[in-house]
C-alpha cells in the first residue's frame, strides 16, 4: 500500500505520563507513522488533585517526533472523557473524513497502522461496515483471522464520517429505540453484559461514557464492525489509573505482528462469535460460564412437567 491517503491517528490523553509514553513509543515503531498525522488531545484537570499530573503530561507532548506532523489540542478546562472523545473525533472526521482512535492506555502492534488504513480504504464504500477495531477479545477456542460483528467497540478503532455521522448522544433516545425494537436482551447477551445499566448510569449522570452509546448507535443501526481473531492492541490502563475501569486482568491479551489479508471476509456477523462474547462476558460479570442451551431448556420445561405431573395425581 503507498503510503498515501493515510487516516489521522486521534489520541485521547488526561494525567497519565507514563501509560501515554507507552502509547507513544509502540505507535512510532509502526512503519505508517512517519507518514501519518497525530492528532491528541489534552483534557483540562478536574481539579487541583489531578493539575500536576496534567502539567508534567502536557510538557511532554511537544517533545513527540516521529510521525508526519502532531497537533496538540489542548482543553483550557476539564471536559471528562466522554465529552473530549465525541468532540474530537467529530472534529477531525468532519475535518478528514475518517480517523483511527486511540486512548492513552493501548499499546498497538508495529502492524497497526497498516491494517487499519487497509481496512479503512478496502471498507470506506461499504455501508454495511460502521467501524474497524484493532483490539481482539481473548476468547477460548479457535477464531477466524478476522471477522465481522454487529455493533462497534472502544479499545483502538477507526471510522468515517459516514459511520460517526449516525452516532446518537441522547442515552434517553437511545434507552427508548432499543425498547422500541426489542434490542434489550440480545445487546446485553442475555445478561451477559450490564450494557443497559450501563446507560441507564449515563441518563443519571453516574458516568459519561460515550463507549456504550456508540456500540448501542451502531447496534441499533444493524451496522457491523471488522475484528481481528488475534489483536492488534493491548491494553495497559485496567490498573485502576483509568476513567471508568477498575483493576482487571480478564481483558488481558497478547499483540499479533502478522498482518492479515481483511480483503475475503463475509460481510455478514460471525454467529459463533456472538456465542463466544456471551461466554467471555458473562464470566467476566457473573464468575462463572452461561447455562448450556439445555439447561436453558429444561430450566423452562421442567417446572411446566411438574405442575401438569401435579395436577394428574392431585
Amino acid at each position: 500500500m503507498k503510503n498515501t491517503n493515510l487516516a489521522p491517528i486521534v489520541l485521547f490523553v488526561y494525567n497519565r505520563l507514563w501509560h501515554t509514553q507507552q502509547t507513544i513509543e509502540a505507535l512510532k515503531k509502526n512503519e505508517l507513522a512517519k507518514d501519518s498525522t497525530l492528532r491528541i488531545y489534552a483534557d483540562g484537570a478536574k481539579g487541583d488533585k489531578d493539575k500536576k499530573q496534567v502539567e508534567e503530561l502536557r510538557k511532554y507532548l511537544p517533545t513527540i517526533s516521529g510521525f508526519k506532523k502532531v497537533e496538540v489540542i489542548e482543553a483550557e478546562h476539564n471536559k471528562g472523557l466522554g465529552e473530549s472523545i465525541i468532540g474530537g473525533v467529530t472534529e477531525t472526521v468532519n475535518k478528514h473524513g475518517k480517523i483511527i482512535v486511540l486512548e492513552d492506555d493501548l499499546v498497538t502492534s508495529p502492524v497497526f497502522l497498516q491494517y487499519m488504513n487497509n481496512a479503512l480504504n478496502f471498507y470506506e464504500n461499504n455501508d454495511k461496515v460502521i467501524s474497524v477495531q484493532a483490539y481482539a477479545y481473548p476468547f477460548e477456542g479457535k477464531v477466524p483471522e478476522a471477522y465481522f460483528f454487529r455493533g462497534a467497540d472502544c479499545h483502538g478503532w477507526a471510522t468515517w464520517k459516514r459511520g460517526w455521522d449516525l452516532f446518537e448522544s441522547n442515552p434517553k433516545i437511545l434507552k427508548d429505540k432499543m425498547y422500541e425494537l426489542g434490542l434489550v436482551d440480545e445487546f446485553d447477551f442475555n445478561g451477559a453484559m450490564p450494557g443497559m445499566k450501563m446507560l441507564q448510569s449515563v441518563i443519571d449522570g453516574k458516568n459519561d461514557s460515550w463507549a456504550i452509546r456508540w456500540g448501542m448507535t451502531s447496534y441499533i443501526s444493524g451496522k457491523l464492525s471488522l475484528f481481528p481473531g488475534k489483536s492488534y492492541i493491548k491494553n495497559i490502563g485496567l490498573d485502576g489509573t483509568g476513567a471508568n475501569t477498575g483493576v482487571d486482568n480478564h481483558y488481558h491479551t497478547e499483540i499479533s505482528n502478522n498482518l492479515i489479508d481483511i480483503q475475503n471476509i463475509p460481510v455478514v456477523e460471525n454467529k459463533k462469535i456472538r456465542k463466544k462474547f456471551e461466554r467471555f462476558h458473562h464470566i467476566e460479570n457473573h464468575g462463572k460460564p452461561p447455562a448450556s442451551d439445555f439447561r436453558k431448556f429444561m430450566a423452562k420445561l421442567l417446572p411446566e412437567f411438574i405442575k401438569k405431573y401435579l395436577r394428574k395425581i392431585l
